[in-house]
């Protein structure tokens, strides 16, 4: 049934949908109510969704909600999903176009969307910054089991390390390439998602972390000295920021990156931020 609906909006309206946009729309019956009733919606809840579309999910979760912030920033698309709440006399749905990635967020308890796959990174990253209850998201399977991922584990990365620290990250179930319209390349997963704020997960910490995995096969100690860059603007010579990272933790700098827990990375940012600070007043 979803998938002929989608069929004929979508020729009626004359819409070519783009894979390279990350227009994959959901046209599996199923595989939506299973996103439905994960979200465990009620009628005080506000939610967002971004990347809306014609409205597979947008309406049902209007229907299950108080209200619904749906972000779509194909503006021929955007109207499509428009002229459909008026059609079907839904009213409690505000419709944002443009680049979610780049707008604020206006106040929602609970995220619910199947995300434009080339802007994943960016928007769960976006999300951190935001109080909410949780999020029910569909990412392409490699970035959610990237997010799940545990040290050792080969796809152990950056991403992983920070969902790690501030959220608790569960992957509900897979989702098949013939569950969209057009079948991306690669399979889907559904993630659930619940922010735990975490003070010590500072920019300093995330600037480490990024500089760490530039080189997740090697050593830490080498990873940070290839890529301190990332971490600090201080006009610092090889040679000094070699004996920074000398006096750090020597069981956790000739630790390679990709082995690294999350709280040994906050190790080694701890110290080398207070290392610092301490090199800029002597400085001073």
């Amino acid at each position: 049934m979803l998938a002929q609906e989608t069929s004929q909006l979508l020729k009626k309206h004359q819409i070519r949908l783009n894979r390279r946009k990350g227009q994959n729309y959901l046209i599996n019956d199923h595989i939506l109510a299973r996103i439905i009733e994960n979200s465990h919606l009620n009628d005080s809840d506000v939610v967002l969704e971004i990347g809306a579309g014609i409205g597979t999910l947008t309406i049902p979760l209007a229907e299950k909600s108080s209200k619904v912030v749906a972000f779509e920033q194909d503006k021929k698309v955007s109207r499509v999903l428009k002229e459909r709440l008026q059609e079907l006399e839904i009213s409690n749905v505000e419709v944002l176009e443009g680049d979610a990635a780049k707008m604020e967020f206006p106040y929602f308890n609970k995220v619910v969307s199947n995300l434009p796959y080339q802007i994943s990174s960016p928007i769960t990253f976006k999300l951190l910054n935001y109080d909410f209850d949780y999020a029910i998201l569909m990412y392409q399977l490699e970035f959610a089991q990237r997010m799940v991922a545990q040290p050792g584990e080969s796809n152990y990365s950056r991403l992983s390390v920070m969902m790690n620290m501030c959220t608790h990250t569960e992957l509900l179930f897979k989702v098949p390439q013939n569950a969209f319209l057009p079948p991306p390349r690669i399979s889907s997963a559904v993630i659930k998602l619940v922010p735990q704020k975490n003070p010590q997960a500072d920019k300093f910490f995330t600037n480490t972390c990024r500089a760490l995995f530039q080189h997740k096969k090697k050593k830490s100690g080498k990873a940070l000295l290839q890529s301190f860059h990332e971490i600090s603007s201080l006009d610092l010579d090889r040679s000094s920021i070699r004996n920074l990272i000398r006096k750090l933790d020597p069981k956790l700098t000739e630790e390679r990156v990709f082995n690294l827990k999350g709280e040994e990375i906050l190790t080694i940012s701890r110290e080398l931020k207070e290392l610092m600070e301490r090199y800029d007043e002597k400085k001073g």
